[in-house]
């Protein structure tokens, strides 16, 4: 439900960012809606999700604190940010193309692109719109509970599609893989591929930094670009309940914060979507909702600093 914020001169929100057609010049990040929701596995409203986290972003501050991070904490109002707005109608054939178009034509000028989904059929697009002619030496890291190699067009294949059309799997990094949530046979289709599967309980165990310094490695071993898909049923169903395959168990909000923000300071990450949120299903606090919005802030968070040593 809607609510009317309060405005202090003194404490400016995050997004409300211009349009990308009012501003010129090169940018740190552009924002693109790509609503995907036609071909779920699960009844999904996630084409609703990219207006919501829209809204929802307006709830932060662009200050980040980086204590964790050392030095003073860092105004992300000092970034240029544009939003690109909605692509009409993202699924199928020619809404993906329309879809890859749109990403390509958002990052001749911008550092980073986050694309907000929309349920996991965005990464198809989102990644070749990203990585163009690279497909070759590009990498992908996914932090989801799911393989994604499912048989088929749907939102459970769009690593299966990716590697089919192009993406070498030795440099594809699959964190946050779940118990009770993959086949065995498509379990598999990860290990016969060559695909690096880092579970939870492995990311608990290793720990946030070595996991995330881990996958860089091996996505980008070929020095080309990294897209990371952000499936936000990785998390724990309690702070993830409108995401229709979230688990009891999963990553903690805290840990997936951490992870895109480590992820993304690396300089080979161009491209980000968030996928699997669907906003008509959320609580009424919209739990789910704002943390996709924290996972974009995040992200800029992670480009600011990559001028910190």
């Amino acid at each position: 439900m809607s609510t009317t914020l309060s405005h202090d001169p003194l404490w400016p929100r995050a997004g409300g960012w211009p349009d990308a057609a009012r501003y010129g010049g090169p940018v740190d990040l552009a924002l693109l809606g790509i609503g995907t929701w036609r071909t779920s596995l699960s009844p999904t409203g996630a084409h609703a999700t990219p207006a919501a986290v829209r809204e929802a972003l307006r709830r932060f501050s662009p200050a980040l604190v980086a204590g964790s991070d050392g030095g003073e904490p860092v105004d992300l109002a000092a970034l240029k940010v544009v939003d690109h707005g909605d692509v009409v109608e993202p699924d199928g054939p020619e809404g993906e193309a329309r879809a890859r178009a749109a990403v390509g034509h958002a990052l001749e000028r911008a550092r980073v692109l986050v694309a907000i989904g929309g349920d996991n059929a965005l990464t198809v697009p989102t990644a070749l719109g990203a990585w163009g002619d690279d497909i070759e030496t590009a990498g992908l890291v996914t932090l989801d509970a799911h393989h994604d190699l499912r048989d088929g067009v749907s939102n459970g294949s769009p690593v299966r599609r990716l590697v089919e059309a192009g993406l070498d799997p030795r440099r594809v990094v699959q964190v946050g893989i779940a118990d009770f949530a993959n086949s065995a046979a498509y379990m598999q289709r990860a290990e016969d591929l060559g695909v690096r599967v880092v579970t939870v309980d492995e990311v608990r165990r290793q720990g946030v930094d070595d996991v995330v310094l881990a996958a860089l490695g091996e996505a980008g071993a070929a020095g080309g670009p990294v897209h990371v898909d952000i499936d936000v049923d990785v998390c724990d169903r309690s702070v993830a309940p409108a995401c229709p395959a979230s688990l009891p168990g999963g990553l903690s909000a805290g840990e997936l914060r951490a992870l895109v923000r480590g992820l993304v300071r690396d300089e080979h990450v161009r491209s980000v979507d968030i996928a699997e949120v669907d906003a008509t299903a959320d609580t009424p606090d919209g739990r789910t909702v704002r943390l996709a919005a924290l996972c974009v802030l995040e992200v800029l968070a992670a480009v600011a600093l990559r001028e910190v040593a």
